[in-house]
């Protein structure tokens, strides 16, 4: 008795220890401080877009396909190069562009809109106000704390690609570390085609900015025929500043510590990956 009653009581001590030892968590932002968050993190967007105009960079950009008994089938690769010419202009150059072999899908225009534009989705303080923005709650990808929010258009115009999901923002840096979703638009009438979810990560190239590195997408499509699962990689490497000799800042920080709690209902959040900061 004795011997069972000291572990019990050493257990309670080792437990309330961890309890006493363990960080508190942070507050959850109040309304009025979400609103702000998402102001500043659209201008932090818009600065970085900016300053990625002034990067080149390599992108790779593969699709395997497999039939509805998993066998796979035809591929997609092409690797492109953003570049300066010698006056300065950019331009995207074709690196390496074997003939496809895809025989159950097709690449689009839509497609190629989506691998350019929605795939790296960048939501800036331009386009802000065409999306919906919902705050979801915090959550660490990978090792970054971060706010969490759901986006997706308000209304679509016809001709134009939009984003629709979830997206990470860095609660230091203020800017998107990780999205989550898919890509959305009006179709011409009869189109059936059919678009994956996907995931994009980013990593913070240069002190400053997040930019993105990595897309992944495995996803079945189901068309009115027939079903199709696809595995979609996007890398985008070898970042180079182009001219770097002009320096472009991010304004400053929102606090994240600010009192209250938001009243809305919040979702489950998707398992956090893994977006690297630079030490």
């Amino acid at each position: 008795m004795p011997v069972r009653a000291f572990s019990a009581l050493a257990v309670l001590l080792y437990t309330s220890t961890l309890a006493f030892a363990a960080p508190a968590a942070k507050a959850e932002p109040a309304q009025d401080e979400i609103e702000k968050i998402i102001q500043k993190f659209a201008s932090n967007e818009a600065a970085f877009a900016k300053a990625r105009e002034n990067y080149t960079y390599r992108q790779t950009a593969k699709i395997q396909e497999y039939d509805e008994g998993g066998t796979p089938g035809g591929k997609f690769e092409r690797v492109d190069e953003v570049v300066f010419n010698g006056t300065g202009k950019r331009s995207e150059r074709p690196v390496r562009a074997p003939v496809p072999t895809l025989r159950l899908i097709q690449m689009s225009p839509e497609d190629e809109e989506d691998l350019r534009h929605v795939m790296p989705f960048v939501l800036t303080s331009d386009e802000i106000d065409n999306y919906a923005v919902r705050y979801l709650g915090r959550q660490n990808a990978d090792e970054i704390p971060a706010y969490v929010f759901a986006v997706k258009p308000k209304k679509m115009t016809p001709g134009k690609r939009y984003f629709n999901g979830m997206i990470w923002v860095d609660d230091r840096d203020l800017q998107i570390v990780k999205t989550y979703g898919r890509s959305t638009g009006i179709l011409r009438k009869g189109n059936e085609q059919r678009f994956p979810k996907f995931e994009t990560y980013r990593e913070q190239i240069d002190g400053k900015y997040w930019f993105p590195t990595y897309t992944t997408a495995n996803s079945t499509l189901h068309f009115p025929d027939s079903t199709v699962r696809i595995r979609q990689t996007v890398r985008y490497e070898d970042y180079k500043q182009f001219g770097a000799e002009s320096k472009i800042t991010v304004g400053g920080e929102v606090d994240p510590n600010s009192p209250g709690t938001s009243q809305e209902a919040k979702p489950e959040l998707a398992p956090p990956l893994a977006p690297k900061r630079k030490k």
